[in-house]
């Protein structure tokens, strides 16, 4: 089994839908959030939100369905 490195950061992608995603720090890949805050590309959280990082992830709460998948993926 190989592992994962998980990292928190921001959505600050304005969307459409509820905007509950909006305001939550999401779970990435490590690699890939860093990759997307040097280069401006595109990240997928673990619940599935999609968005080009940009902010601090340490000012605002944890996605719950990401915190959900997060501890699921550690128990395995």
């Amino acid at each position: 089994m190989s592992e994962t490195a998980y990292d928190l950061d921001l959505d600050t992608r304005l969307d459409t839908g509820d905007g509950d995603h909006d305001r939550f720090s999401h779970y990435v890949q490590k690699d890939e959030a860093t990759r997307a805050m040097v280069e401006g590309t595109t990240v997928t959280a673990l619940c599935g939100k999609k968005w080009v990082p940009s902010r601090d992830p340490e000012k605002f709460p944890i996605c719950n369905t990401c915190k959900e998948l997060h501890a699921t993926l550690e128990s395995n």
